[in-house]
């Protein structure tokens, strides 16, 4: 009811929404188009220039996809002249625009027509308030006779031939809905479900009871994921809340204790149970502990999914932190509506495992190799205290030694040579169980090859990056990796500048060069003349391993990379403290950022206003993004495509 109640009142507040856009082209020569942005702003309110001091408030900027109709030429520039004045509440002047304001960006057509994407972002503001900062997307049809785009900063159509869609609330609740079924199947968030399944297995045979306990475990789930949404915006924690959970040490030392007792349990040693205190608070129709072991046991798989479902929440969470209530809720709900649901299935029906014997058999067969999996998986949450707090401990290969031991111990259960105590003897191998066989002791002969270096590709989400190895600890040079770097030093004989910071913590992928502070790669970036390849990732991001392993160490990938940009890797979850003299005070939350993750954090939301990762920038010296920045993308030919084009619009804009 609380939420519920919640949302009727935010329905119910007054939206400041003074702007509306104008979207339009003008032909300038033979295939040469000015693209015109015109903002009508409402008497009493204003909008902020491109060029604002830093320390300031958004400045307004547009951001135009890279696609094959057209190049960008140049950089977008303001047409009307801003006011300048002084703001009491940033102490210094600041250039505005009241009533109306145009930009514009010139373009090079390359079809007879085309259509040109983008999003223009802007903040508003009057003498008493200010709207969250607004993203407005666009599309320009030119060439093709469709008129021009009149949209406000809501996105609300308000005249348009160019069925642009309109994202209401409805549509914004299906897409987060969506998201949430995907973040089920992503590598860190399935191998929960069997879990999930042997949980209520223990003391369902009960069906009222199993029912009560699986829609407790799916409201939990929805409870947990929309709850942030709404603790952000009336506390103002700040959009990294969802990332310090699952990142800080004590969550992940409680959750790997967790998992080594449930897996002890399933061998058999004991069971487990809640103290009689919690027992007694639970309701009476429900086992003992049974409420608030479903509520447990939901906190568990939504903190375990956050290093895939992060770049998916934290969106939204940062929606939230800067005001706007209402659609980050919204989207909260549903994207853990569509997540609880898989799981709530699988729990309504446990009486489809309480079928087989209730000692020994198969029941206990499939707890036995339950708890396998749940020490292999236990190792993750200690992987992720090792990469956060930098502590150098756990390398890739003592990580695969444990998996490689665990698994052929598994596989000899399989095979009957390993019994518990409430085992049955095994008289034959049935079918099933020969295949289960054979796919353990192939996963094991393919986990082997990572002991002396291979990439594991398929499994980079789960296990420490290649950086931690003991066979390219010390060696982050190119000449030492893959062989599409070879000849790489002699073609560009300066690749550092000076002495990286933070090389003692950190170490680039794929044997590749680069910074971990922004302001030193910038600066080598305008003494070597290249663009930065700026790259926001995270000690336990499960999607930027992928990438890593996946799309850049493609040959093709790797040497532009190498041989293009100036890297600079910047670690947002990272937990090293920073001497008092380099702390700064946020402009989006009026925090201390006290430690290298957080202002790197604080980087990304305040400058490209988003914390998901990875987010990758193509920028010029300043830090300006020259192209849409890049997310998570698995193919390999689309992200090769968008490092190509941001060096074209990075040279187009520096002739």
């Amino acid at each position: 009811m609380l939420l519920f109640s919640f949302l009727a009142l935010t329905l119910q507040a007054q939206i400041y929404d003074p702007v509306t856009w104008n979207f339009k082209y003008e032909k300038k020569g033979d295939n040469i188009y000015e693209l015109i942005f015109a903002a009508t702003i409402e008497n009493g309110s204003h909008i902020y220039s491109m060029d604002i001091p830093e320390g300031g408030p958004i400045p307004t900027s547009i951001l135009i996809d890279s696609l094959s109709g057209y190049s960008i030429d140049g950089k977008p520039y303001e047409v009307t002249k801003p006011e300048e004045v002084f703001d009491d509440a940033f102490g210094f002047k600041i250039k505005i625009f009241n009533d109306k304001a145009e930009f514009r960006q010139r373009i090079i057509g390359k079809s007879p027509s085309f259509t040109v994407k983008g999003e223009v972002d802007f903040m508003s503001c009057n003498k008493s308030t200010c709207s969250p900062p607004k993203e407005v997307v666009f599309e320009i049809p030119i060439g093709s006779g469709k008129k021009n785009t009149t949209l406000s900063t809501g996105n609300k159509i308000v005249n348009s031939d160019t069925n642009i869609p309109k994202r209401g609330i409805l549509s914004f609740f299906l897409a987060s809905f969506l998201l949430g079924l995907l973040g089920v199947i992503t590598p860190c968030v399935y191998p929960m479900i069997p879990m999930t399944v042997a949980f209520f297995t223990r003391g369902s045979e009960n069906r009222s009871k199993a029912i009560i306990n699986a829609f407790i475990f799916g409201l939990s789930i929805v409870v947990i994921y929309t709850s942030p949404g709404i603790i952000i915006s009336l506390t103002g924690a700040g959009a990294g809340f969802a990332n310090a959970l699952s990142t800080h040490w004590i969550p992940n030392t409680i959750f790997f204790m967790l998992f080594v007792l449930f897996a002890i349990s399933f061998f058999g040693a004991f069971e487990m149970v809640l103290p009689n205190k919690w027992a007694n608070s639970a309701d009476s129709k429900v086992d003992r502990g049974g409420l608030l072991a479903a509520f447990f046991m939901a906190l568990t798989t939504v903190i375990v999914s956050f290093s895939c479902t992060g770049p998916i929440v934290g969106g939204l969470l940062v929606e939230a932190a800067r005001g706007d209530v209402l659609r980050p809720t919204i989207g909260m709900f549903a994207f853990g509506l569509a997540f609880a649901l898989p799981f709530t299935l699988f729990a309504l029906f446990p009486a489809l495992l309480s079928k087989l014997p209730k000692s020994g058999g198969w029941l206990n067969s499939i707890k036995v190799v339950l708890g396998f999996l749940m020490l292999a998986f236990s190792m993750k949450f200690l992987m992720t205290i090792d990469s956060v707090y930098s502590l150098g401990l756990l390398s890739r290969e003592l990580f695969l030694s444990v998996w490689i031991v665990l698994f052929t111990l598994l596989g000899l259960y399989l095979m009957g040579k390993i019994k518990f105590a409430h085992d049955s003897d095994l008289k034959h191998i049935g079918p099933l169980r020969l295949f289960l066989i054979i796919a353990v002791f192939s996963f094991v002969f393919y986990l082997i090859p990572g002991l002396f270096g291979a990439p594991l590709k398929g499994i980079a989400a789960f296990i420490p990056p290649q950086e931690t190895s003991w066979f390219t600890r010390g060696s982050d040079t190119p000449e030492k990796n893959a062989s599409a770097l070879e000849g790489a030093q002699s073609k560009n004989k300066s690749i550092l500048c000076s002495e990286p910071k933070y090389r003692d913590l950190f170490k680039m992928p794929l044997g590749l060069q680069g910074y971990f502070d922004l302001d030193q790669g910038l600066a080598c970036a305008r003494e070597q003349g290249k663009p930065t390849l700026i790259d926001f990732k995270g000690h336990a991001c499960a999607n930027c391993k992928v990438m890593e392993s996946r799309v850049w160490s493609d040959p093709e990938v790797l040497k532009i990379l190498n041989e293009d940009f100036v890297i600079i890797s910047l670690y947002v979850d990272d937990r090293t403290d920073l001497p008092e003299n380099e702390w700064f005070v946020s402009s989006l939350d009026g925090k201390v950022k006290k430690t290298i993750g957080k202002q790197n954090e604080d980087l990304e939301i305040t400058r490209y206003s988003t914390n998901a990762l990875p987010l990758y920038v193509i920028s010029d010296y300043d830090g300006n993004a020259v192209i849409k920045p890049m997310p998570a993308n698995l193919k390999t030919e689309d992200y090769k495509n968008w490092l190509n084009d941001g060096i074209k619009s990075f040279n187009s804009g520096n002739k």
